[in-house]
């Protein structure tokens, strides 16, 4: 069973990689990223991982990263390898907190330079919350940190304008009792969103951390000031082969 718990969480999984394999993942994506990749996957991309129902990719991109940023969505065979072998030794720690999750989607790299940033939205569990596979959370492991700015952040809101329905019946569905939706579009390009008071918590994670968020949390990052930040992406699921 699926407890909202798990999709309004925080938590981290510390030496989720090594520092060898931090190195060898930077290396990797270094020799990925030549001069024209760069443009292609940053200054010259025209789609995005986000997407905004009623919207063209281009207005979601300005929307959720409004100064750009490098996004791969599909990374080198090795990287993808690396991580994946990653979040299978994480699993144990994983399941402590959230045990319904089952599958880590492929990986996504993105980079983000001075003034660059993601803003604040939920990630949602589904567009049909009923439908089949279920976003528990996202993770994400830095490879490399700004040198000023770039802190990655939850919110957390008791405001009820979030939360869109509470299922009847959850148990039948895979949910615990008691289920609360959150309301799909839960990000800047909704006006109820963008005025809702929240309390915005920072983190500080050692090299080699990954951070997990429920689909359910609003999380962003603060802008880059110096340097960039690195980092690689995805999602824990729950099949529903595998319930």
């Amino acid at each position: 069973m699926i407890h909202i718990a798990e999709t309004v969480t925080s938590g981290s999984v510390e030496g989720f990689v090594t520092s060898d394999e931090r190195d060898q993942l930077a290396t990797v994506m270094r020799a990925f990223l030549t001069e024209e990749r760069r443009g292609r996957f940053g200054e010259q991309r025209t789609s995005s991982i986000h997407e905004i129902p009623g919207r063209t990719p281009e207005q979601a991109m300005a929307v959720y990263e409004p100064a750009g940023r490098v996004e791969v969505p599909q990374i080198p065979e090795r990287a993808e390898r690396m991580l994946q072998a990653a979040f299978d030794r994480a699993r144990p720690a994983l399941s402590r907190v959230m045990p319904s999750i089952t599958t880590c989607r492929p990986w996504t790299y993105v980079e983000y330079g001075p003034g660059q940033r993601i803003t604040p939205h939920l990630d949602g569990i589904a567009p049909d919350p009923l439908a089949w596979p279920r976003q528990i959370a996202g993770i994400s492991v830095a490879i490399e940190e700004a040198a000023v700015g770039g802190t990655f952040y939850v919110e957390t809101s008791s405001d009820s304008r979030l939360w869109h329905t509470r299922l009847d019946h959850a148990s039948r569905s895979g949910y615990a009792h008691g289920m609360w939706i959150a309301h799909d579009g839960a990000d800047h390009s909704a006006d109820w969103f963008a005025r809702m008071p929240r309390t915005r918590w920072h983190v500080s994670p050692a090299p080699g951390t990954a951070l997990f968020y429920g689909s359910q949390l609003a999380h962003g990052t603060e802008p880059v000031l110096q340097g960039r930040c690195a980092k690689f992406i995805s999602w824990l699921t729950v099949e529903a082969d595998e319930r």
